[in-house]
């Protein structure tokens, strides 16, 4: 009898039939499963997912705090201007690119169709300015100079321009109260990059694609404070974009103000003053060269002596920060950034490195005594000094005979310096030096802070340079090769020089001692490092960190975060040996190289003690840098002028003018308080109103 069934199926087909039910029910099981996962359990939260892709947010961008002097008056605020701007989102929508509606958008602006054009166009590295730097999601600003008629024009006829909106914004401005700029310390505005919204999603202060950010200065150091919150509503939209709803609403805050220790009267004289002493040394023939000196750039600082607060602070070429509303024009972008330009956007008080000649000397003077010299001990100030066949001469071969170190300030005897500094290199051991060398001349630069930033609170200061040792060694390593490739024995002076380097480039010669020991060679320094350096001497030995922030005020005026002066440690000498300089110092304007500006020319030495050091640093290929290091006991102020001849010739004057004006002495030499910038140094915060003004505003009644 059979064992097989009626149906005629083997055993191993109705296992596999059972085992494909098996399956099928298992997958209807786990898709059910997913189905009641997906649309019960997270419905709710997919269906608000679903909801938020048709959510459209609407930003409200926040007004900028004000940027305000020391007394309330506004060195950068807002105004309100028609602003027409074009969505470049929408321009691409259309067949032809939007070029019909910008030409009709030109047409009413009284623009050319590629002045509108490239305004929307994208910024990239084969893109020149002008362009647009920011989301290309965001309105693009066309104009901020609109007319009311345009701007009626373009909202009444709406049909003709899709895209294109006229409203009423508040724009940056600069007013340039009493003609100061303060340019490079203000810095300017540009719109935030998809890659800057990104890169700060997560931080404090998150990005909108409608937020302008500083690019430099003070609108860069404290761009999250005044930039506030911007508002944002988020409307629910069906997919045909129609509003169905509001989601939800960010209420906006406006941006707080930012009170500087600058003093916009002090910094119109500083910039005025700088500006004349680059005129008059133009007319100066120099002897060297055979020409007129070029007196192409300078730097002023003016800084409280007490606290390295920054009452002005001047660099020239300097430019207009309104140039960059609403879009920078490609004609000003050149004239800012092409070879000719001279690079005005450059802050030279923190970025401008050069030598700093006989302005240095205080740090040589500083490291005789540290390596055992006495102060007023005897030496010899000869009209040269030689180093085998080499003869180092002194300022205009002058010979003073025997002198101490103070005399040697006054008078600013190279020579002394130059047989200093080379003992001191011949006991550490000369080109091949000892285990650990003392190097008393690099190390006490180092320890006056050079070398390195200040600390100010401006973006991208620059660290100098002190050519010691290992500077040598690293410097040598990044070049020998171009030197080795270039240098010829028998070549003219570059090329001697180059091949002298190859051979022996890092090490620290005689020559390099005795250059560096007076400010010169290899050496670099900005002005706001011998600031601090020369405030330090004034207040008796602290070094600041400089701040031209003073305080953080929040919009209502009611939160006030003031920013306190931080040390940066002592100047690494004994009080005994301060006083000493100090006495010198003030003997360079009462009997020395500085005299003829101050105690010649009726200055009040004995009402306000007057200090200073002249400067006149030579540069290869150049004209010589005019340096002017000075102080009293409330101010200090360092100038100084690229190709500018002398410290005392070319800067004396200006310097002298800054001050006459910060204590109002006239041309006899009277002090007449009622006429004086600054009396005393600053110490009150403007008085904020409660509907957020500033009473020095309403009190004198301020217009710009």
């Amino acid at each position: 009898m059979s064992n097989i069934p009626e149906t005629g199926r083997t055993p191993r087909v109705t296992i596999r039939l059972v085992a494909i039910q098996i399956l099928v029910f298992s997958l209807m099981f786990t898709l059910g499963g997913r189905l009641w996962y997906l649309q019960i359990r997270n419905g709710e939260e997919y269906a608000e997912k679903a909801a938020g892709n048709h959510v459209q947010q609407v930003v409200q961008p926040a007004v900028r705090g004000a940027i305000l002097d020391a007394r309330g008056v506004p060195l950068a605020d807002n105004e309100t201007r028609l602003v027409v701007s074009a969505s470049r989102t929408e321009l691409m929508k259309m067949e032809d690119g939007g070029k019909a509606v910008l030409t009709r958008l030109a047409d009413v602006l009284g623009m050319t169709y590629k002045e509108v054009s490239e305004k929307i166009r994208l910024c990239d590295a084969e893109t020149p300015q002008p362009c647009w730097n920011g989301s290309p999601y965001q309105p693009i600003p066309i104009t901020d100079e609109a007319t009311t008629q345009q701007a009626l024009q373009i909202r009444e006829r709406a049909e003709d321009f899709p895209g294109i909106t006229a409203e009423p914004t508040a724009v940056r401005r600069y007013p340039a109260p009493y003609g100061a700029h303060t340019a490079q310390v203000l810095g300017y505005l540009s719109p935030v990059t998809d890659e800057e919204i990104e890169k700060a999603k997560d931080s404090d202060s998150p990005l909108l694609s409608s937020d302008q950010i500083g690019r430099s200065g003070l609108e860069r150091s404290y761009d999250a404070a005044l930039r506030g919150d911007a508002g944002v509503t988020r409307y629910r939209v069906d997919n045909l974009g129609r509003v169905i709803g509001e989601a939800e609403s960010d209420e906006g805050e406006p941006g707080s103000s930012l009170v500087t220790s600058i003093d916009a009267r002090v910094q119109a004289v500083a910039e005025k003053e700088l500006a004349r002493a680059m005129k008059e040394a133009r007319k100066v023939f120099d002897d060297n060269t055979g020409e007129n000196y070029k007196a192409d750039a300078g730097a002023v600082v003016v800084m409280e002596s007490k606290t390295g607060r920054v009452v002005a602070m001047a660099s020239l070429p300097d430019y207009d920060p309104n140039a960059w509303v609403g879009g920078i024009s490609a004609k000003d972008y050149a004239e800012l950034t092409g070879k000719k330009s001279n690079h005005p956007l450059l802050n030279r008080a923190i970025q401008g490195q050069a030598a700093p000649g006989s302005i240095f000397k205080v740090i040589p003077t500083a490291a005789a005594v540290k390596a055992g010299y006495e102060f007023d001990g005897r030496y010899n100030c000869s009209s040269s000094y030689s180093i085998g066949s080499q003869v180092f001469k002194n300022f205009e071969s002058q010979n003073h005979g025997m002198i101490d170190l103070g005399r040697a300030l006054e008078v600013s005897c190279d020579t002394v310096y130059y047989a200093l500094a080379h003992q001191e290199w011949k006991k550490d051991g000369g080109a091949n030096p000892k285990k650990n060398p003392k190097d008393w001349f690099y190390r006490m630069a180092h320890e006056f802070g050079l070398g390195e930033t200040t600390g100010i609170d401006l973006p991208n200061e620059v660290a100098g340079r002190v050519p010691d040792r290992k500077w040598k060694q690293e410097y040598w390593e990044a070049n020998k090769d171009s030197w080795c490739e270039y240098g010829k024995k028998d070549g003219d002076y570059v090329e001697k020089i180059a091949y002298e380097n190859c051979l022996e480039g890092n090490k620290l010669r005689a020559g390099d001692s005795v250059n560096y020991s007076i400010g010169q060679g290899d050496t670099l320094v900005t002005p706001i490092q011998m600031a601090v350096i020369y405030g330090a001497l004034s207040n008796g030995g602290t070094m600041y960190e400089p701040t031209v922030g003073k305080a953080v005020i929040s919009p209502d005026g009611k939160r006030v975060k003031e920013i306190e002066p931080k040390k940066r440690g002592r100047l690494p000498i004994d009080r005994k040996t301060l006083r000493q300089m100090d006495k010198a110092l003030e003997g360079v304007a009462t009997r020395g190289t500085a005299a003829w500006r101050f105690a010649d020319t009726g200055w009040p030495q004995d009402k306000i003690p007057m200090h200073a050091k002249t400067g006149t640093a030579e540069v290869h290929g150049k004209q010589t840098t005019s340096w002017f290091a000075t102080y009293t006991e409330d101010y200090t102020i360092v100038m100084t002028i690229s190709q500018g001849g002398t410290g005392s010739g070319a800067s004396g004057p200006a310097v002298r003018n800054i001050y006459d004006a910060l204590y109002g002495v006239d041309d006899e030499g009277r002090i007449h308080k009622d006429k004086a910038l600054l009396p005393k140094p600053q110490k009150e915060l403007p008085e904020i109103n409660p509907d957020g003004t500033i009473e020095a505003q309403r009190q004198k009644g301020f217009t710009p």
